[in-house]
């Protein structure tokens, strides 16, 4: 299964105004920002749910990952730190979403900042 449309239409959403463009990648939905991946949406087929993936760069990183329903994220056996997936249930609320999006598109603008 991929991942819901319904939920990368939330993504999209909250994307209104700002200039991205979206990619296919690693069997899920990367939103990039100013050119670089800021949020992404894929299918965990184990949990058997949608999980986000959010960039927070390595300063807050150790932060959020306390936070509830975030994890590393983990592709290869080896830990992206940088990264994160946020398991569905804590982004199904709307603030939750914003919470996460907000979080992904701070990062974006200090990577991009020259």
């Amino acid at each position: 299964m991929a991942y819901s449309e319904y939920q990368a239409d939330r993504i999209r959403e909250r994307l209104k105004g700002i200039s991205y463009s979206e990619k296919r990648m690693m069997g899920g939905l990367i939103f990039m920002v100013r050119d670089a991946m800021c949020v992404g949406l894929d299918f965990d087929k184990k949990a058997n749910e949608d999980r986000l993936m959010v960039r927070v760069g390595k300063l807050q990183y150790e932060h959020l990952l306390n936070y509830q329903g975030s994890v590393a994220m983990n592709f290869t056996g080896r830990e992206m730190r940088g990264f994160l997936f946020i398991n569905a249930s804590f982004f199904d609320q709307e603030d939750q979403l914003d919470f996460w999006i907000q979080k992904g598109l701070e990062f974006n603008q200090l990577l991009t900042q020259e």
